[in-house]
């Protein structure tokens, strides 16, 4: 009886083993347990450390009866979020010149007889402590430099070497455009060509394309914070016909088109828009009606500068004052024409031209970008003679004329320099006296 009663206690025991404990993710919450554990005991956060949520995560999905203790507070409850700092103001230089030009007396002058390539920053030299002070700097590009396989020629079917584009980039240019009258004088491959070496420099592009996506592409140069949009066109390519099936080849003046063009770049962020236009009459050196109706109307539509080539001379510039649609007054700059920047023209103001400087201002507060100094620098090609080559380089003129530096120029060539660069200076200013105002 002893042993029966000790094996029936036994048995008695073992029914109230645990059973093996389940895990705390699929736990269903006993209903009688309402209270809201320490803060130690809280579930934990269910993000898995790879960023998935685990199935600790699905079941609390699930949702569970209000606790008034753990509610979010209302809005009026929370704390004020602190406002956004506001932006800092920036402020960044904007320059541009002329017509870059490659004559066949150019090439003899810049030519390594040893190493059998061609050297063009010698043309640069003396204007490459101005030219890279800009943030954005621009020359208008108007040969291709398609280089030997095409066969280097002058005017009127322009092919430069492709060390051109070297000698640009050692000048401190950022940008350089190509929409104008000789952009086909090599055909599509010409731009090709061009463009492989531009872009294999660097360069911020505009003007030519080889494909649509290309000519469709938007340029935003940014700098110091500030975002310019760039835009180039042509009148013309001296009736030789767009490539067959690229009509995008080269970008043609359309009014039109460049208005919606500066919307598109409005649209997608650019504080102030540049566009160079190839437009006017060769050797003028006032901008006609056509210039000045067609320059006006796109600053009326939205372009802050409007940069202008082909004349060969300088033209003057002007401020235009334009309302946005918010009420408010903004200032655009036109500038007809810079001139030449280095070619080998001569006489009647040919082998001058000007450095643009304009600085670039953008208003934390208020995201608005203004322009504010304009400056003019005019320039002059001078030419010298060595082992029977011409070399050539571009002088800013004022400088020349007060340190009277220049080979091979006597008393009366410093007169002749100082009254040209008082006509320039005249020219270049006889517009800018009061804003013109657009109407409409």
């Amino acid at each position: 009886m002893v042993l029966l009663a000790l094996s029936l206690l036994l048995l008695s025991g073992c029914s109230q083993i645990p059973k093996d404990p389940v895990p705390e993710s699929s736990a269903s919450p006993e209903p009688a347990q309402q209270t809201k554990p320490p803060a130690e005991q809280q579930q934990p956060d269910s993000t898995h450390p790879s960023g998935e949520v685990g199935e600790a995560g699905e079941a609390g999905n699930q949702a569970p009866e209000k606790d008034p203790v753990s509610s979010p507070p209302s809005d009026d409850q929370k704390p004020e979020s602190t406002p956004p700092a506001p932006q800092k103001s920036a402020e960044a230089l904007w320059m541009a010149v002329g017509d870059i030009m490659m004559h066949m007396p150019q090439l003899p002058g810049a030519y390594n007889e040893k190493t059998k390539t061609y050297n063009f920053e010698g043309f640069f030299k003396q204007v490459k402590p101005i030219l890279e002070q800009g943030d954005w700097t621009l020359a208008n590009l108007e040969t291709p430099i398609a280089g030997k396989s095409l066969g280097y020629s002058g005017f009127p079917r322009f092919n430069a070497p492709t060390e051109l584009g070297d000698a640009l980039k050692y000048a401190g240019f950022t940008t350089v455009t190509t929409a104008n009258n000789h952009a086909l004088d090599r055909g599509a491959k010409g731009i090709d060509l061009t463009l492989e070496k531009l872009e294999k420099l660097g360069f911020e592009t505009k003007g030519t394309a080889r494909s649509k996506a290309e000519a469709d592409r938007i340029v935003l140069a940014k700098r110091k914070g500030i975002a310019m949009g760039l835009l180039a066109y042509t009148y013309g390519t001296n009736g030789i016909p767009l490539p067959k099936g690229q009509p995008y080849a080269v970008s043609l003046i359309d009014e039109a088109k460049i208005i919606s063009d500066i919307q598109k770049l409005r649209n997608a962020g650019a504080d102030f828009i540049a566009v160079v236009l190839h437009f006017g009459v060769e050797y003028q050196t006032q901008p006609n009606d056509a210039q000045k109706t067609l320059a006006r109307k796109l600053i009326a539509a939205g372009a802050d500068i409007i940069a202008g080539a082909h004349p060969h001379v300088v033209q003057p510039y002007e401020m235009v004052e334009a309302t946005n649609p918010d009420g408010t007054v903004r200032k655009g700059l036109i500038i007809y024409s810079m001139g030449n920047f280095i070619s080998n023209q001569r006489g009647d103001s040919k082998d001058y031209g000007v450095i643009y400087k304009v600085k670039i201002h953008k208003d934390g507060a208020t995201g608005r970008t203004t322009l504010k100094d304009v400056e003019a620098i005019p320039t002059w090609v001078h030419r010298t003679r060595n082992n029977g080559a011409t070399q050539y380089a571009i002088v800013p003129l004022q400088q020349a004329i007060e340190a009277k530096s220049l080979k091979n120029l006597g008393a009366s060539d410093y007169s002749d320099l100082k009254r040209m660069y008082s006509q320039l200076m005249k020219r270049i200013k006889s517009m800018s006296g009061q804003p013109f105002k657009l109407t409409g």
